[in-house]
């Protein structure tokens, strides 16, 4: 698989603002945030998209939403609410093909989480 981003900043080759760390999974600040806490979860391992993810890959991706949660907790906003993403492919916004989840929190988050200009008639 080609190399992403987001291998970049496992790496350490370009910088992020990392708010967790352990030996699977690295939680960092989303560049452009849609909430006032908007974080992104990945696996070290690159995975493209949920449609890769192999039957032997479901502990890690089950990690990805434990640390979610565990975050959740740490930074407060676990009682009050909040939304955890992960989109598969283009048409559904997802543009790093390297699976990850959106923390949201912070603000109250309305439903269909989509624009305008995406709604199709």
């Amino acid at each position: 698989m080609a190399e992403t981003i987001f291998d970049k900043i496992i790496n350490r080759e370009i910088p992020a603002d990392v708010v967790y760390e352990d030996d699977i999974s690295l939680a960092f600040k989303d560049i452009n945030p849609q909430a006032p806490v908007h974080l992104l979860i990945i696996p070290k391992q690159q995975i493209a998209t949920i449609n890769d993810i192999q039957d032997d890959q479901k502990e890690l991706v089950g990690h990805l939403f434990t640390v979610a949660r565990d975050l959740a907790k740490e930074m407060g906003f676990d009682e009050g609410g909040y939304r955890v993403v992960m989109n598969c492919g283009e048409q559904a916004g997802q543009s790093v093909f390297h699976i990850h989840l959106h923390l949201l929190a912070g603000k109250p988050l309305g439903w269909p989480p989509y624009t305008e200009k995406m709604k199709q008639a």
